[in-house]
């Protein structure tokens, strides 16, 4: 059965991201070891969504067609999904800029927004966090089964 030749695809440009990743590390980590600032972690978590929304465009459009491929690209949008929920109390426990100040046990434990610029982290993660809900069910989200032995 022919199948029919794939469209034309534009440049791709995940390999410039790979290489910009790569040269922001190289140019802005320092040697010390210096606790990652909220800066830092608000835009690797923006990084996290923006390439769990690519994987997710991505297992949708092969787990249609190739079901054990599929299956591994559900695991890692999940083990995905999780570092960005990682990164984002990790963005709520790192220290506020200026004063260096921790935020205290009971400000993390209520995990109120912060306000603005801090809230933008939490739009992005509750926006994000709908579309992973709607796509997974909750044990899916806390399995941590990686589905490597399936196949």
């Amino acid at each position: 059965m022919p199948t029919e030749p794939l469209p034309e695809l534009a440049e791709d440009f995940v390999p410039f991201a790979t290489a910009a990743l790569d040269f922001h590390q190289a140019i802005n980590m320092p040697v010390a070891p210096v606790a990652a600032s909220r800066t830092e972690l608000d835009a690797l978590h923006a990084h996290l969504v923006a390439l769990y929304g690519l994987l997710d465009a991505h297992t949708v459009r092969t787990a249609a067609v190739a079901h054990a491929e599929g299956d591994h690209l559900r695991a890692c949008r999940i083990r995905l999904w999780q570092a960005a929920e990682h990164l984002h109390a990790a963005f709520h426990a790192a220290p506020h800029p200026g004063a260096g100040r921790l935020p205290t046990r009971e400000a993390c434990r209520a995990r109120r927004p912060e306000g603005v610029p801090e809230l933008t982290v939490c739009q992005r993660h509750l926006t994000a966090s709908a579309r992973v809900r709607r796509g997974h069910t909750p044990a899916d989200l806390r399995d941590p089964f990686t589905g490597l032995t399936r196949h």
